[in-house]
Order: C-alpha cells, then structure tokens, then sequence
C-alpha cells in the first residue's frame, strides 16, 4: 500500500510542479507512514513539509495544492490536511476487503516480498565456543538471528546462516586438557583438577566416553602429570601459567596424535550437542564454518599479507600490528606475537575477508552486547583490506537473565553451574523460549520470567497469540459439528457484510503484516513482528469477545464472509509465528 500511495504522491507533484512552475526535483525525499492515531487516517506524508522551502510557499498551502493533484484511487476514500501541512490518507473499505482475497491467494507467502538480486547476505549467530553446552545466554542469540534471517528472507533477500566454530587455539586445548584429566580420574589416577580447567558435567560426560572407546589407552601416572608444574591460583600462583604448563605437559606425554584424537573427542561430541540442541530450538544453518580450517588453509596468513601490501602493517617489539587507529579504532592491533604465533584478531581478518571472497555483499554479525569493542576493530579491518565498510553490520544483542521464582539464577561456564538453553527449552517449551526471547528490542535487556512463560494465561504473550490460532480453528470445528457448511467464493462476493468496527480494524491489522515485515527486516528488528502480532491477537480476542456478533449465523452469507475473515485472520498468525520460529496450534 505504501508503494501505491508513493505512486500517488509522486503524479501529485510532477502536476504540480508543472501546473504552478514550481523547481521540484524529479525524485523527491519524502516517506509515507503510518498514523498513529486513527483521526488522522491510515497513512501520511510529509511531502509539503519537505519541499516547502523549494516551491516558496508555506507547507500548509503546498499541501493543499498536493492533495487537490492527487489522482483518484479506489484504495483511498479520503484525503485531509493536519497539522502543519501533512497530507492524510484514509483507505477505502473496498482497499481492505481486497486483502482478504490476497491473503487467500497467497497463502504462506502473504507478507513475503518478491526475490531482490542486490544483496547477498551472510548472517554468522551464537557461534558459541564448542567448550559446553549452550547457556540462556546464548538462546537469546539463537532466537534473534533465526528470526531475522527469516525475516531477511521475507523481504526478499538472499540470506545464508553461519555458525562460525571456534575449534581453534587455547581455549579448545584447556578443553582438550580438562577432559583428559578428568579421564585420568576415571581410570583411577588421582590428579589435582586446575583452577582455570572446564569444571562442568558435561566434562565428565565426554571424559567417560573417551574410557569407553579407549580404555587406558591415555593412562599416565600422577607423578608425571603433576612433577614440576607451576603452582596454581588457588596455591598462590598464577593460573594461567598453571594451565598453561598443563597443557603442555599433557601435549608432551601423549604425543601430537593422541592429544589431537582427545580434543577432536571433545570437540566431536560438544559440537554434536550443540547441533542438536540448535535443531529442537528450531534454529538451522546452511553452514559451519570451521576456525582451524581457516587458519589450516592459509586464509590468516593471505589476510596479514594482504594488509601488509596496503600499507597498514608495522613491526614492534617483535610482533606485528595493523593500524587500526588509522580507520578510527582506540589503538593498533596486534596480529602476530612476538613469537610468531597469530592472535584471535588475524582469524577475525581473515574470516571477514573469506566472506566476500565467497561472493557474499554484506557480512552480518550477531554478537552478545560484551563485543561492543569489536565494531570499530572490524570496521577498521574491512577498511584495511579494502572492503566497504557499510557492507559490515554487527547487531550487538543484549544479555537476557533468567527468573526462577522472583530470583535471578546465576550463571558461570566455567563452574559449571549454569543453566543450559536444553534446561530452558524443556521447562517452558521451545516456543515460550522463542517467542520470549525476541519480544522485546534485542537493544534492550531482557529479563527472562519463567513462571509466566509456562503460564497458560493470556498475560503470557506467545500463549496469547496462539491461543488466537487455536480458537479460530475451534470455529472450524463447531462449524462441522453444526452441519454448517462454509462457501469462500460465497464469503468473498458477500465481502460488504464486514461493515462493524472490529472487522474493519482486523482487516486494517492484516493490510499491515507486509509492512511490519520489511521494518523489521529494515530495522533489524524482529520484535517488531512479536508486537504486531500481540496487537492481532489482541484484535481478534476483542472480536470474539467483546463485538456481539454471532459467527456460525444462519445467514449464509454473513456466515461466510465472517469465516473469511477469520482464515485471513488465522493464515497471517501462521505466517508471523512461522517467522519467529514458533508453531501455530490447532487445539490449546
């Protein structure tokens, strides 16, 4: 509708233009949006406040002389100046009985725009480190970037989800080295476990199915495990250069072979969990995309050269940096140590440039709010390289905390003690789980209260919204019952009968869904579609309730064209839910 009234707006100004000589541009910058406020009608411009200046009159006056330009058109039935000078639309009933008829023609993909060619994204989300399982933490990221790139797709773009697996450097050895001692402890070898180790269950869990495939196979005593090792924090030492010195002895004693075989052990299986968990989430990639062979295919090495031939590399004691402040990063970065060996941020480099190297336009990162130093580095690197940086969007998501019974439920991965999203998901369900994760701004924080999503009441917003679904359906189910039967071509020519105020506003909520989707493809903001779709519920509950209308009437006509409008009504739930990754029930 939008675009129609663009149509309209633009024909209004060129006659304009024409009619009073006026110096207007060929394409004038104006938006069209919608009231808010039902006074003022559907839509509205600013069109008159935006060229007054040009054409030397007073917004008020050129808004005027705008409207009285403005072509007929069946989908407007009236057009009034407010305000200052902004230009009201009020849309015809015929406008809204005509969506019915789109909805039902569309189907599933009422909303959805047509294919665009040019852009080609890729969306990288979650990509937590494969060293546990998914926390809370990370669902609010799974929900938001499966949402979006749904929504991305809606819009009509090309859209590949990512899962970039840090499988690679210190953090997967402390892993590697956590499992083998606790497998150590299994067999009967008695070694002190470090401050600075993976403590978790699920440690234990991948400690034992290493014994159950290997048995002893990885068995050394105590005396050359522990002889020599630094002491640790909790024995007044340094625990970083306690587990680091673990790591190495552990390196040592079993050999490049075997230690490799215990972290591609626990890598294995941690990564499999965390695909599994992903999939009951409802959450799928088109890819994963591996750390280690990024830096095994020489890609970390190709980026530092690529710096280093556009000028932005020096050398400083002994390691190598990239001029970050150069594109208005705090400070320079390092990329190489002194001892040779590539920092976290190289493969970042080098995974950005892979990404456009892989003919993707623009480069998306879903990242939890602590990485709000990382867009300026980032930014600076795509700069570095030679990219566009405008084609680099990271979208920060901020932390949600969990409420059990009023009290927050603290969280530490490496302890161990926190509450994993399996845990989440099988008390309040994956929907619940969805629905409320995105329904808020992922700009803002997000308290988790458990109790109300588990609720089966219509304070809880996604049991609200569903519920909406299944009692359309149940009409469906007494229509049978009654031996009513139910014609929509019958409906859809007795479309006028839809005259009371709660079915024009329904119809008015329907005509939005489109452009609710593109805002918040626009916006990178899913909750905007959660929100819509609690204003549609809320629509239809007041219909059913509160509008004194009987659906199954014996009119037939009445009758059909009332079911019309709630399988309109029911399609585009199904279609909002199906966006944020939640299912639309029959029965509740």
């Amino acid at each position: 509708m939008k675009e129609h009234l663009t149509e309209l707006v633009l024909q209004a100004v060129l006659d304009v233009r024409r009619k009073y000589k006026l110096e207007l541009p060929d394409q004038p910058s104006f938006s069209i949006e919608r009231t808010r406020s039902k006074e003022h009608g559907d839509f509205a411009t600013n069109v008159a406040l935006m060229l007054s200046k040009q054409a030397g009159m007073k917004p008020r006056e050129l808004a005027e002389k705008l409207a009285d330009a403005l072509p007929e058109s069946r989908h407007v039935e009236k057009v009034d100046i407010a305000g200052p000078g902004f230009i009201n639309f009020h849309l015809s009933k015929s406008c809204l009985y005509g969506v019915m008829r789109r909805v039902q023609e569309r189907g599933e993909e009422f909303g959805r725009a047509e294919p665009r060619e040019a852009e080609h994204y890729t969306v990288e989300f979650v990509s937590a480190n494969p060293t546990g399982p998914l926390h809370v933490g990370h669902g609010r990221g799974a929900a938001f970037g499966a949402s979006l790139t749904n929504i991305l797709e809606a819009c009509g773009w090309k859209v590949q989800r990512e899962y970039y697996i840090n499988d690679y450097g210190r953090q997967m050895d402390i892993l590697a080295t956590s499992v083998w001692l606790r497998y150590l402890e299994l067999i009967g070898v008695a070694v002190r476990f470090p401050d600075n180790g993976y403590k978790g269950e699920y440690v234990v869990e991948v400690a034992r199915a290493l014994k159950t495939a290997h048995g002893d196979r990885f068995r050394k005593s105590l005396f050359e495990v522990s002889e020599g090792l630094p002491a640790d924090e909790s024995q007044g030492g340094d625990k970083e250069a306690h587990v680091d010195a673990l790591i190495a002895r552990a390196q040592s004693l079993l050999g490049a072979a075997e230690f490799k075989l215990v972290y591609d052990t626990a890598l294995g299986t941690l990564l499999e969990a965390i695909r599994g968990e992903l999939l009951k989430f409802n959450v799928r990639y088109d890819h994963w995309f591996s750390e280690r062979g990024l830096a095994q295919s020489g890609a970390v090495s190709r980026a530092i050269e690529r710096l280093r031939e556009r000028g932005h590399m020096y050398e400083k004691d002994g390691a190598l940096w990239f001029r970050a402040t150069d594109f208005g990063d705090e400070k320079d970065r390092v990329v190489v140590r002194e001892n040779g060996q590539t920092t976290y941020f190289a493969s970042d480099i080098a995974y950005l440039l892979n990404k456009f190297e892989r003919g993707f336009t623009r480069a998306v990162y879903v990242l939890g709010a602590d990485h709000h130093g990382y867009i300026a580095r980032l930014k600076a690197a795509a700069q570095g390289l030679g990219l566009d940086p405008g084609k680099v969007e990271i979208v920060l998501v901020q932390f949600a905390k969990l409420f059990k019974d009023g009290k927050e439920v603290a969280m530490g991965k490496r302890e161990g003690n926190f509450v994993t999203l399996a845990d989440l998901r099988e008390e309040v369900g994956t929907d619940a789980a969805r629905f409320f994760y995105i329904m808020r701004s992922h700009d803002q924080h997000l308290d988790f209260d458990l109790e109300l999503a588990k609720s089966q009441t219509r304070d809880n917003p996604v049991y609200y919204v569903q519920y909406a679904h299944a009692r359309i359906a149940s009409v469906f189910r007494q229509l049978a019952e009654r031996r009513l039967s139910h014609n929509r071509s019958a409906g859809d020519a007795a479309r006028q009968k839809l005259s009371n105020e709660h079915e024009l506003d329904l119809l008015n909520q329907v005509l939005r869904f489109p452009e609710i989707i593109e805002k918040a493809g626009e916006l990178r903001a899913p909750h905007l579609v959660a929100n819509y779709l609690r204003e549609l519920a809320a629509a239809l509950h007041a219909y059913y309730d509160g509008a004194q209308v009987k659906i199954l009437t014996e009119d037939d006509d009445l009758r059909n064209a009332r079911l019309n409008l709630l399988l309109t009504v029911k399609q585009v739930i199904a279609n909002g839910l199906r966006l944020l990754g939640v299912s639309a029930p029959e029965q509740m």
